[in-house]
């Protein structure tokens, strides 16, 4: 099993039976027509309607490539991002999809739409789209705040309570299951102080083979290699990724 790092949220996981591409954006190292001539079924998934995770540049793809399949989530229907006819499923949280080759079940985000299972030659795949602790700064800067101020939203909002909603969405996924051989995760040094305590709540609570940052792409990748040094000490394997189009070997 290949993956290949895209840009920013967006990954390509290919199999011996098929490919997955995950919150395509942009792909600056130019992975995509390759993989669009491979004879392999695609399965092409956009977690939410931002624009930093899907792209309707993937419905052109339909002209170069016969067995392709497109799942999303429900929102980018509901924002009126693509026509009802442009996909082949559309998802909302604990729903799925089943095939001769994968299983997919849409799983829930604290955030905008869901985050992604995909069960396929006998490898689990974990994307988790905008998933996270993205208040953690408030939580970790030693000042005690019953509401913080959101410059990203324009209001005020309680970090305590997020970090509930985030960690309850961590309580429903293991409701499927206790391990991944591979998860996607934010890793944003946007976030500031406390930026992976997200992603070291996720790898505590579930058996991660490897943990491929994501959400990275305005501070850099070397920010997202901090993650490494909690990683190693769980177990985990962390892939530094270090440019666009860059590639890592899982054993099947």
């Amino acid at each position: 099993m290949r993956l290949t790092y895209l840009f920013h949220s967006g990954f390509a996981v290919e199999t011996a039976q098929c490919i997955l591409v995950f919150d395509y954006w942009k792909d600056p190292s130019g992975v995509m027509p390759s993989l669009l001539e491979s004879p392999k079924p695609i399965y092409v998934l956009s977690s939410h309607f931002h624009e930093d995770h899907f792209n309707r540049e993937i419905f052109r793809w339909k002209a170069e490539k016969e067995n392709i399949t497109y799942l999303l989530s429900k929102d980018v229907l509901k924002r009126r991002r693509a026509r009802k006819d442009e996909a082949d499923f559309w998802l909302g949280k604990g729903a799925t999809m089943r095939d001769s080759l994968v299983k997919v079940t849409a799983t829930g985000s604290n955030d905008s739409g869901v985050s992604w299972i995909v069960e396929t030659g006998g490898k689990r795949i974990f994307h988790a789209g905008d998933l996270n602790n993205w208040y953690a700064r408030f939580l970790t800067d030693g000042e005690e705040r019953k509401t913080a101020y959101s410059t990203e939203f324009g209001i005020d909002i309680d970090p305590e309570r997020e970090e509930k909603r985030y960690l309850g969405e961590l309580k429903d996924i293991r409701k499927i299951t206790g391990r991944f051989d591979v998860a996607m995760f934010p890793v944003d040094g946007r976030i500031g102080n406390g930026y992976t305590r997200g992603a070291r709540q996720f790898i505590g609570q579930f058996k991660v083979e490897l943990l491929a940052p994501m959400h990275f792409t305005a501070s850099g990748f070397e920010s997202a290699w901090r993650m490494k040094e909690f990683t190693d000490a769980c177990g985990t394997r962390f892939w530094s990724i270090d440019k666009e189009g860059a590639t890592i070997e899982l054993p099947e």
